[in-house]
């Protein structure tokens, strides 16, 4: 899965995400002629490398004449009525549907009568359109983002002066993660904002990959402190464990009715523990006897304890810190011959993917149905692994 994480550290525009993705290799040619499947005209492109500090990256401009404002339903009509494939016109349409909803909360008006003026210019329409030929263009099939600086001051739209981030952009930013960057400027433009937000469906730091490319976006103002740069990295996704410190209770028990451990593993498991085991040991006096183990999370601790006291035989538990180191996993449910039954798949590095069924849905399906488990068991497993 090829993942492009956009680094917003002096936020984001439509012309810094162009630049961005000429910075990554979008062809100039191929956005041209992809864009030359609308009916936009007079304008034209412009893309020239540019410093800010001591990055350099790429700057994208359109260059037009004056241009009236579009109504929402013309800009739908026009990606509509394009030749571009169906995917770039429906992400297209999908970014300007949230910017056209967005104004129509903040102005009060029905999403058909909503009429662009900035957004509307033929420049911001080649932002929107020429970002998803873009994506498509090098193949990212997910994107994550992180957190947005929310700038500050006075922006001036043909609605008048408004405080920054302007009321649109608040809209489109709900529920992502903002931070105060003290810059009295728009870091987040409405265009950027909308693109943004339409394909990441994550805001946080840096996923696990195996990065390929770096793109920078040059920005139109000056500052070179922060740089006004927009980078986006490319890259595979790469499983990397995730590290969880958790607690181990242990307590050697040479005195005690075997058949209790099981009411002790109950107990445990009913606690929320995350394992529990039996080892025989040889102790003291060379004497057998049982390690118990528990594996758990440290805000068990105290209940752990209270468990093991009560229902083993033990006079001490050991108690310390351990690190576990986890792969990224989810449930899948899915249809079966036999039924339906959960499946976990675990992520690897490389791409792999390693898909189990749970077994207890397979006893489940083999004691309903009659047949063998071991039968039911492989042929979900062969199952599971052609559907992941």
């Amino acid at each position: 899965m090829k993942t492009a994480y956009f680094d917003c550290f002096s936020g984001i525009s439509g012309d810094m995400i162009l630049g961005a993705m000429l910075d990554l290799g979008l062809s100039q040619d191929h956005l041209r002629q992809e864009l030359s499947k609308t009916a936009l005209s007079g304008y034209s492109l412009k893309a020239w490398r540019e410093s800010r500090g001591a990055i350099s990256g790429f700057r994208f401009q359109v260059v037009h004449g004056v241009q009236p404002p579009r109504a929402f339903p013309e800009i739908r009509r026009i990606v509509e009525e394009s030749r571009l494939s169906q995917w770039v016109r429906e992400k297209a349409l999908e970014v300007f549907e949230r910017l056209a909803q967005a104004e129509a909360h903040v102005h009060g008006v029905p999403l058909e009568k909503v009429h662009f003026h900035e957004v509307g210019a033929v420049d911001s329409i080649v932002d929107v359109v020429g970002a998803v030929i873009g994506m498509d263009y090098l193949g990212v099939d997910r994107v994550c983002s992180s957190p947005l600086p929310a700038g500050g001051g006075w922006v001036r739209t043909e609605h008048g002066l408004l405080p920054v981030p302007a009321p649109a952009t608040v809209m489109l930013l709900k529920d992502v993660p903002l931070y105060g960057s003290g810059a009295q400027r728009e870091l987040v433009t409405p265009t950027g904002a909308a693109v943004l937000t339409t394909f990441a469906r994550e805001f946080g730091p840096l996923p696990g990959m195996r990065l390929q490319a770096a793109g920078y976006g040059v920005g139109t103002h000056p500052s070179a402190s922060p740089p006004n740069l927009l980078r986006v990295l490319l890259g595979t996704e790469e499983a990397v464990p995730m590290e969880k410190t958790l607690l181990m209770a242990e307590a050697n028990i040479d005195d005690m009715n075997p058949e209790l451990y099981d009411h002790v593993f109950d107990r445990l498991f009913a606690l929320g523990v995350l394992d529990v085991h039996a080892i025989p040991v040889h102790m003291k006096k060379n004497r057998p006897g049982i390690l118990l183990r528990a594996l758990f999370e440290p805000f068990l601790k105290e209940k752990v304890l209270q468990v093991v006291f009560q229902e083993t035989t033990t006079l001490g538990v050991r108690v310390c810190p351990v690190q576990r180191f986890e792969l990224e996993r989810e449930i899948l449910h899915i249809e079966t011959p036999h039924g339906p039954c959960r499946v976990k798949v675990a992520r690897l590095a490389e791409g792999q993917v390693r898909a189990v069924p749970e077994y207890e849905d397979c006893k489940r399906i083999a004691a309903a149905s009659g047949k063998p488990l071991l039968k039911v068991y492989e042929d979900i497993l062969w199952l599971s692994q052609k559907r992941v």
